[in-house]
């Protein structure tokens, strides 16, 4: 899904188009959106070496929906220097997280999945709030 990428994330409806699309020419109702743009993405992502434009991110759409996001993250500390002084971001803030990698961190990566979203297409709710116990939101914050 790379080509005619855009310098911004999907909308609901491009996300609902390409999962459409996908379902259409394979059959699948699962797909992988990869290699995201460096200007909408952390500065943590790591980018691949040969185009350090992207990132090694993706989000996994179902159904129309994103279920996930999730990259490899950068574990060198002085690519995570380099990456957050291009996004004009202070370090200070952020000193307790850059010292996990000033003497060394293993390449890893990570991903965030609600159960709440899944069980709402798994199960063809119309709100996340049918399928979550106590939703939580910009007008709900307490039980």
């Amino acid at each position: 899904m790379k080509q005619g990428m855009r310098e911004y994330a999907y909308s609901p409806e491009g996300e609902r188009g390409i999962a459409a699309h996908v379902k259409e020419k394979t059959g699948h109702e699962w797909v992988f959106v990869t290699h995201y743009p460096t200007s909408i993405r952390p500065f943590y992502h790591m980018r691949p070496a040969e185009d350090p434009n992207v990132t090694l991110s993706f989000d996994l759409l179902w159904k129309g929906l994103e279920m996930t996001t999730g990259a490899q993250r950068e574990h060198r500390h002085d690519v995570l220097l380099k990456q957050a002084a291009e996004k004009d971001m202070s370090t200070e803030p952020m000193q307790d997280y850059l010292n996990a990698f000033r003497f060394g961190c293993p390449p890893h990566g990570g991903l965030g999945m609600g159960l709440g979203r899944v069980l709402m297409v798994m199960l063809g709710l119309d709100s996340i709030r049918e399928a979550t116990f106590l939703f939580r939101g910009p007008n709900r914050l307490t039980p």
